[in-house]
């Protein structure tokens, strides 16, 4: 079985990330962390914004021809 066929793990990076501990983080780690957390919601959208194209694509594609 491909690893890819397989559910995902509960307990995601996004989880993960939710439940870490801060407090050890100084300003400047935790400005750089913001900063890496920022752009992955950007690369995030992104993504999201393309499989939307896609979805809206396919869908027109597969729509029944009106009569």
């Amino acid at each position: 079985m491909d690893e890819a066929d397989l559910p995902r793990r509960k307990g995601d990076h996004a989880s993960q990330l939710k439940a870490e501990d801060l407090s050890p983080y100084s300003q400047e780690e935790l400005a750089e962390r913001i900063a890496a957390l920022e752009a992955e919601i950007v690369r995030t959208n992104a993504h999201a914004d393309k499989a939307q194209a896609h979805r809206t694509a396919a869908e027109a594609f597969f729509k029944a021809p009106d009569r």
